[in-house]
């Protein structure tokens, strides 16, 4: 005769490794929507001075005769300041896109630029390369291909002494870059990956922020991992960023946000991970972590989120590609002070950046997927109580919560002694009668892991009825069959899962 305690073990195994296998896809494809919102973006360098003298100029629209006139006195005129003048003048009306289309139809108009930006004037230079600037802000391909000519003397200039005509070259890099696939192709070969490797170096944080722009639109091109990380891979760019965002005095908020931008990008691609974690990476991001949580509770400076988001991104990322326990000697990663970190940073999410709180728990996530440590490190700073006080605040949350609970459950009986009852109990009762048919997925999900490693779980001692009123079936029965009742067939097949399995480990039973 067939036994349902006899066959359950089996069928739950195959269910579990079910589970597993959905939960995993669900997260790689969350993991394919953050890693596509990329910012893709512009700068634009104005000396807000200027503007303010030459504000009714910036206001005017140039017609072709104008710029013909501009650009023959910028080249020919009687002194230097009047050709600086007519510069300015040019720079100002290739603010508006009408003047931009006029400029780059006019026949030799962008050799006359690059002539007076190869000039042994370091105004007029200066002035020239303001104009390509401009050219470069624009949203037309059209122009970002125009300003070709001059991208090779660009990189030149990257090596030289003026810090500020640096940084305003690699401004206008980045934006050329972000806009034309041509303009990135004609690059490559020109060298700008070494000429950005010898830039980095530069002791001027204004210079590697620039470059940290320039670096970032580069490497969010659609030909990157193919075509540019790999050779990213191959200079010393990774090991100076690496440096660049190592907590300390010296360290800058600006350089250390574009930085680990671009290498929130760098581990996106999956091209080499393993080389970055040999560079250090996970020790520096969780050294980086530690010295955000110590800085969000010594301060109430707006903008530290902006370089926590992507330290957290970088982390959950590169965990994903390799577990937590081989990382070798970065030993500073698994210690309980990145947890306690972690869960300081979640409390800031909640008080200033809501938003951000789905990212804190996604890394919380991808730390106790497959690290026992890090689990055990949840358990013994008793945080569990304040994780599942976020379960309220939204779907998303809630499952991400419960999947962290569901990866703590996972490691065996003994986790599972921790967590239950506890506040776990409460929590998922509520939970499952959620209309969120994934929230109640994800409950069910973590029911059924409890009950595989605590089959021996009464729920006498929380009853609200006496024991000589003993129920015909288990409470955990009776709130499925509601959950079948409220929800209807779009989360059957968990629910009725979920119903097998309790209804083997308490079968219905006559009261006597």
């Amino acid at each position: 005769m067939w036994n349902p305690r006899q066959r359950r073990l089996k069928p739950l195994a195959c269910g579990m490794e079910e589970l597993r296998r959905r939960r995993r896809e669900r997260e790689a494809a969350l993991r394919k929507a953050r890693r596509e919102q990329q910012l893709v973006s512009k700068r634009l360098l104005r000396e807000d001075a200027q503007e303010e003298i030459g504000g009714e100029a910036a206001a005017t629209t140039l017609g072709e005769a104008e710029v013909q006139q501009l650009l023959r006195l910028a080249q020919w005129g009687t002194d230097e300041k009047e050709r600086e003048k007519a510069l300015v003048s040019l720079r100002h009306g290739l603010q508006h896109p009408e003047t931009q289309q006029t400029f780059i139809r006019l026949e030799s108009s962008m050799r006359t630029l690059v002539g007076l930006l190869t000039s042994n004037r370091a105004l007029l230079q200066l002035e020239a390369a303001r104009c390509l600037h401009e050219l470069s802000h624009s949203e037309q391909s059209t122009v970002a291909e125009a300003c070709l000519p001059a991208t090779s003397y660009l990189l030149t200039y990257l090596s030289g002494h003026s810090s500020d005509f640096i940084e305003l070259c690699l401004y206008t890099l980045g934006n050329l870059i972000v806009e034309s696939e041509a303009v990135r192709r004609q690059l490559l070969p020109q060298g700008i990956i070494p000429a950005l490797a010898a830039c980095i170096q530069s002791p001027h944080a204004a210079v590697l922020e620039a470059l940290g722009y320039a670096l970032s639109q580069l490497l969010q091109a659609k030909e990157a991992p193919e075509k540019i990380i790999i050779s990213i891979l191959d200079s010393t760019l990774p090991k100076h960023m690496l440096r660049l965002m190592l907590p300390g005095p010296k360290l800058s908020p600006g350089v250390a946000v574009e930085f680990a931008w671009c290498l929130h990008y760098i581990i996106c691609s999956q091209v080499n991970n393993a080389l970055l974690i040999t560079h250090g990476a996970l020790s520096t991001l969780g050294l980086l972590l530690l010295d955000l949580a110590g800085a969000v509770q010594r301060t109430e400076d707006a903008g530290l989120e902006l370089l926590i988001c992507p330290v957290i991104r970088c982390l959950s990322n590169l965990l994903t590609d390799v577990p937590v326990e081989a990382v070798g000697g970065q030993m500073e990663l698994i210690d309980e002070r990145v947890m306690a970190a972690l869960f300081i940073l979640l409390q800031f999410f909640l008080q200033k950046q809501p938003s951000l709180l789905p990212e804190g728990l996604w890394l919380l996530n991808n730390l106790t997927a497959n690290s026992p440590t890090f689990c055990t490190s949840l358990l013994s700073l008793d945080l569990i109580e304040p994780l599942l006080q976020l379960v309220p605040l939204s779907n998303v949350v809630s499952v991400l919560v419960l999947t962290v609970l569901c990866n703590v459950a996972e490691k065996g009986p003994a986790y599972c002694q921790h967590l239950w009852p506890g506040p776990l109990l409460p929590c998922l009762l509520n939970t499952l009668a959620l209309s969120d048919t994934e929230v109640v997925g994800q409950s069910l999900e973590l029911l059924q892991l409890l009950f595989l490693y605590q089959p021996e779980v009464g729920f006498r001692t929380w009853s609200p009825i006496s024991p000589a009123q003993k129920p015909l079936v288990s409470p955990w029965l009776l709130s499925s069959l509601n959950c079948i009742c409220f929800l209807g067939w779009a989360s059957l097949w968990w629910l009725l899962r979920t119903f097998t399995i309790l209804l083997g480990m308490y079968p219905l039973r006559e009261v006597g």
